[in-house]
C-alpha cells in the first residue's frame, strides 16, 4: 500500500467574480501575474520547494486554461509515477452528478483520491494567493504541538481584521475562539485559508458533515472540530502574502514587483517560482522606444513608451503608444499613438490606434461599484477596441466592440461595455 507523509489538496475551482471581466472565461488561479506566471504557480512552487510531491488540484469553473497550463506537472517536477500532480474535476457517480458546493465538499468528493495515498497529514491550500511558504516548517510546528489541525495565520493591521476570519489563541498558540469577519475584532491574527489536518481527523469530520449544504472549512469543519475538542493550533506566518481577489489588490501586487527593492522577490535562487514557459523569441526594444521601471515578457516588441508597468509575453506596443502604471497581459497589441493609463488589459486583446484609456474624472461604476473602482480601466480577454475612442476610469469592457458601441466615440467613466454572450 502507498504511504505518503503529507499530500496537498489545492482548491482551484473558484470563479473569482471580484476580478470582473478578467475571469469571465478563465478561473482565477489561471490569471497571469508578474508578466510570465499564473497565480496557481505560487502554491504549486511552494509545494515542490517544501518537499510535497503529491498534489491534487480541484478544478471546476472554466478549467481548460488551468488544465492546459498544469499539464502533467513538468515545470514543477510533479510528473511522477507515484504522486505528482492530479487534476480533480467534479465527476459523475453511479447515483448522481454533483458540482463542488463548498471548499470542504470539494475535498469530501475526493476522499478516494486521498485514501489511495493513505497520508498521515493533508495540506489544504487555496489557488489564489501570492506568497512563498515552506509547508515543511508548518508541518514541524503541527507535529511539535501534537495538533489535530493547524491553521496558517498572518498578523494584519487591526483596522483591517474585520475583513478576515480571525483567531484568538492562548500562550501555547492553541486556538480558543474563532471570529468570522467580526465588526469589532479582538485579535489581528487572520486565517490564510491554509490548513494541515491529521488525516483521521479530517476524514471523520468530512464524513460526519457530508450532508451539510455548501460545506466549508472556515464555516463548518474547523468550528465542528473545535467544538468536539480537537486540538487546533495557529501557525503564525510573517512573510509576504497577498490575496489578489480584487482588481485593486491584483493591480497593486503587480506594481509592487517593479519597486526598486521589491517586497516580494521573484528572482530568489533558493525559492524559485516555476511556470510553464513557451519557447518564444527574446524581447525587442526599438531604438526610439522608452522603457522605465518595467517587467517586460519574452517575445514582446516595444516601439513606443512604457513606464512603471508589467508587460506579458508576446505583447506589441506600436510607435507613439504611451503606457503608464498598467498591466498588459500576453499577446495583446496596443495600437499606434494610443495612451493607456492605469489599466489592466487581459490576454489576446487588440487596442486600436489613437485611443485614450483612463481619462477624465473618477466616477463610481454604475453597475458594479464594488468591482470596478480605484480609477482602473479593465478589459477582458480577446476584446477588440476600435481606433480613436476614449475610455474613462472605473470602466470595464469585454468582447469585440465597434465604433458604434461608443457614444460620441467615448465610454464615459463608470460605464461597462459587455458584448452579448460575455459575462461580467
Amino acid at each position: 500500500m502507498i504511504k505518503k507523509e503529507m499530500i496537498a489538496m489545492l482548491l482551484a475551482g473558484g470563479q473569482g467574480s471580484r476580478l470582473g471581466v478578467l475571469t469571465s472565461t478563465i478561473a482565477k488561479p489561471a490569471v497571469t501575474f508578474g508578466g510570465k506566471y499564473r497565480i496557481i504557480d505560487f502554491p504549486l512552487s511552494n509545494c515542490i520547494n517544501s518537499g510535497v510531491d503529491t498534489v491534487g488540484v480541484l478544478t471546476q469553473y472554466q478549467p481548460l486554461r488551468l488544465n492546459t497550463h498544469i499539464g502533467i506537472g513538468i515545470p514543477w517536477d510533479l510528473d511522477r509515477n507515484i504522486g505528482g500532480v492530479s487534476i480533480l474535476p467534479p465527476y459523475e457517480k453511479s447515483t448522481n452528478a454533483e458540482w463542488y458546493t463548498g471548499t470542504a465538499n470539494a475535498i469530501y468528493q475526493n476522499l478516494k483520491y486521498m485514501e489511495y495515498y493513505n497520508p498521515e497529514y493533508v495540506l489544504i491550500l487555496g489557488g489564489d494567493h501570492i506568497y512563498k511558504m515552506d509547508y515543511e516548517v508548518m508541518l514541524e510546528f503541527h507535529k511539535s504541538k501534537n495538533a489535530d489541525i493547524t491553521l496558517a495565520t498572518i498578523p494584519v493591521p487591526i483596522e483591517e481584521a474585520s475583513r478576515f476570519g480571525v483567531v484568538i489563541t492562548d500562550e501555547d498558540k492553541q486556538i480558543c475562539e474563532f471570529e468570522e469577519k467580526p465588526p469589532k475584532p479582538r485579535s489581528n491574527l487572520a486565517s490564510m485559508g491554509i490548513y494541515i489536518f491529521t488525516w483521521d481527523i479530517l476524514k471523520e469530520a468530512l464524513i460526519n458533515l457530508s450532508e451539510q449544504k455548501g460545506c466549508d472549512f472556515g464555516k463548518h469543519i474547523i468550528p465542528y472540530c473545535h467544538e468536539r475538542g480537537d486540538r487546533v493550533f495557529a501557525y503564525e506566518y510573517n512573510g509576504y502574502w497577498k490575496d489578489v481577489g480584487t482588481l485593486t489588490s491584483y493591480w497593486e501586487s503587480n506594481m509592487e514587483l517593479i519597486d526598486l527593492v521589491p517586497e516580494f522577490n521573484l528572482y530568489e535562487e533558493f525559492w524559485k517560482i516555476y511556470t510553464k514557459s513557451d519557447v518564444i523569441p527574446p524581447q525587442f526594444v526599438a531604438g526610439q522606444a522608452v522603457v522605465e521601471r518595467c517587467i517586460i515578457g519574452e517575445g514582446t516588441e516595444i516601439y513606443g513608451e512604457v513606464y512603471n508597468s508589467v508587460i506579458g509575453a508576446g505583447v506589441i506596443v506600436e510607435e507613439g503608444a504611451i503606457i503608464r502604471d498598467s498591466i498588459i497581459m500576453r499577446s495583446t497589441v496596443i495600437g499606434k499613438n494610443t495612451k493607456v493609463n492605469k489599466a489592466i488589459i487581459a490576454e489576446n486583446c487588440v487596442i486600436g490606434a489613437d485611443c485614450e484609456l483612463g481619462v477624465g474624472d473618477e466616477l463610481p461604476n454604475v453597475l458594479y461599484p464594488n468591482i470596478y473602482y480605484d480609477g482602473l480601466v479593465t478589459i477582458g480577454e480577446e476584446s477588440v477596441i476600435p481606433d480613436g475612442v476614449t475610455i474613462g476610469k472605473n470602466t470595464a469592457i469585454s468582447g469585440k466592440t465597434e465604433r458604434e458601441d461608443y457614444k460620441e466615440g467615448s465610454l464615459f467613466g463608470g460605464q461597462c461595455l459587455i458584448k452579448a454572450g460575455d459575462i461580467v
